[in-house]
């Protein structure tokens, strides 16, 4: 029985071996499949930051037109858009006074 077991005794630790590393490669904190799920949630991080920031330099747009130097087409637009005046495909016409 000893002899048997001597005989094998490589092959088994080899093989026991082989399997830990294969299992530890695939699975766990550090494995193959774990560094895939933590790659796309950098991808999606990356594409979320991304996102962030552009509206935040929007916000920041914005943010200066409506300074101490006003600009009133801007101030135009934000009224149409949060208060509804005016219709879809509607004409406007402005009347400048003549100072002739």
């Amino acid at each position: 029985m000893l002899k048997i077991i001597k005989k094998n005794f490589f092959l088994s630790i080899s093989t026991f071996l082989i399997l830990f590393f294969i299992f530890n490669l695939l699975d766990g904190e550090r494995g193959l499949l774990s560094y895939l799920k933590k790659k796309q949630t950098l991808i999606d991080l990356e594409n979320k930051e991304l996102l962030l920031s552009n509206k935040i330099k929007n916000l920041e747009l914005k943010n200066s037109l409506l300074t101490d130097n006003l600009d009133l087409d801007f101030i135009e637009i934000l009224i149409r858009e949060k208060f509804l005046f005016g219709k879809n495909e509607e004409t406007l016409y402005i009347i400048k006074k003549n100072e002739n």
